[in-house]
């Protein structure tokens, strides 16, 4: 969710449709492991996930596949220039947000038999599915799945004399238990922001206005609604922290990069983020960490952002059936369970929800089963308004947040936002 938009991208890729997609010159193998040397790139935000499967099916399989790990911020410059000079990977991963765009300019090929040949197709994730599908036609399948919570620090909870099994369960909550942790002193805050980061404030700041019942996007990307009680009432509160100081001075800056660093290292006692760091949770011994879903300000209702990566053969890879080996095998129950499960992350499938991993941890039990109340927007020019740093969504955080009108922030966010969905189309 944090890549940095360049418009320039959009041009590029516009340039492979109009060369005509696949190069289908020389004889291309359909013997689906047959030594084939493939390329894939995927964007740093899942390095160490995609490094997994690929060394994995490396030690497995006679194909091997060559990893490139591109800057979040470089991805999508670097896909745009590749598909005007027809030099894309075999394998190309893409962020949620920005698989229409790509798949509607024609970087992918078709899938659509392969995928619904599968026996278990209707078990993956229909998010992912929905947003790499095109006029009826599938052309990439889940690569990573990630769901936005709250993740709360229970010794943290137990030193500020809060009941570590009962996370804040409202707004209200929130506030009067960061005022408590942050109370502890020593570098401690009770809360954590982005406050340079578009994408970060899409991931967790959405689920919040769904849970509410707010659209936030309509279903086919046109129109916007932010300017409204829902985001008053979040900006509301984020604004109430950072006035009281109840999240790190450096706040104001963040733009993603180093975000989890301070939860991770034990100073923060709440932070709405992704499964995408349960990896590194599991793995640390300092505190005991727990996690709730993202609720509405009252806390009636809950809502996820369903994130992550999809993953698709580029149009003018000539190695499709090994191409497919590769991503098929990802879907596999060996590799949903015991690479990706076992890790702490997501299966991107529904019938491996309740494995031996995800079932045994009552934290990844809720992250999983939390995303039944999952939605993943669709804009095409989403990356242009929404992730840019110099977009209108990150001026509308950083006015509500900084500035000294909440309602004129969002008002004023809404008709900038609205206009680049009408300037698209």
């Amino acid at each position: 969710m944090f890549t940095r938009v360049v418009a320039l991208a959009g041009t590029l890729v516009l340039t492979l449709t109009a060369c005509g997609g696949s190069d289908n010159s020389g004889t291309a193998s359909t013997n689906p492991d047959d030594g084939t040397q493939l390329t894939m790139w995927v964007r740093s935000a899942t390095d160490q996930f995609s490094q997994r499967l690929v060394d994995a099916y490396n030690q497995s399989h006679k194909n091997k596949v060559a990893l490139t790990i591109i800057p979040n911020d470089n991805y999508l410059t670097k896909v745009g220039a590749a598909a005007g000079s027809r030099s894309l990977p075999d394998i190309l991963a893409s962020d949620v947000v920005y698989t229409p765009n790509y798949t509607k300019q024609g970087l992918f090929q078709d899938l659509t038999g392969d995928v619904k040949g599968l026996p278990y197709y209707s078990s993956i994730a229909k998010s992912h599915l929905d947003v790499a599908s095109y006029q009826d036609k599938i052309y990439a399948v889940p690569h990573k799945l990630d769901s936005s919570v709250l993740f709360y620090n229970k010794n943290l909870f137990k030193q500020a004399g809060l009941d570590p099994e009962k996370p804040p369960k409202n707004f209200d909550e929130i506030l009067a238990y960061a005022r408590k942790i942050t109370a502890l002193g020593n570098g401690i805050t009770g809360w954590d922001l982005a406050g340079s980061c578009g994408g970060c404030n899409v991931y967790t700041l959405f689920p919040y206005a769904w849970a509410d019942g707010k659209e936030v996007l309509s279903a086919d990307g046109k129109k916007v609604d932010i300017n409204n009680d829902s985001f008053k009432a979040i900006f509301k509160l984020y604004k109430q922290t950072s006035d009281e100081n109840l999240v790190d001075s450096s706040d104001k800056t963040q733009d993603g990069a180093t975000w989890p660093a301070n939860f991770l290292a034990g100073k923060v006692g709440m932070l709405a983020l992704g499964s995408p760091i349960v990896g590194d949770l599991l793995k640390q011994t300092a505190f005991e960490w727990g996690v709730t879903p993202l609720m509405s300000p009252d806390g009636a209702k809950t809502a996820t952002f369903t994130g992550g990566d999809v993953a698709g053969i580029a149009a003018t890879s000539q190695h499709k059936a090994q191409a497919w080996d590769f991503l098929k095998w990802t879907l596999e129950e060996s590799s949903q369970v015991e690479i990706i499960a076992k890790n702490g992350d997501l299966p991107g499938r529904t019938d491996l929800g309740g494995n031996k991993y995800t079932a045994a941890d009552p934290r990844t039990k809720i992250i999983a089963e939390g995303l039944k109340n999952g939605h993943t927007p669709f804009a095409l020019p989403f990356g242009d308004l929404f992730n840019n740093p110099n977009g209108p969504w990150l001026e509308t955080v950083r006015a509500a947040l900084y500035g000294p009108d909440i309602n004129k922030a969002l008002a004023d966010g809404q008709a900038k936002i609205q206009a680049g969905l009408d300037a698209a189309g």
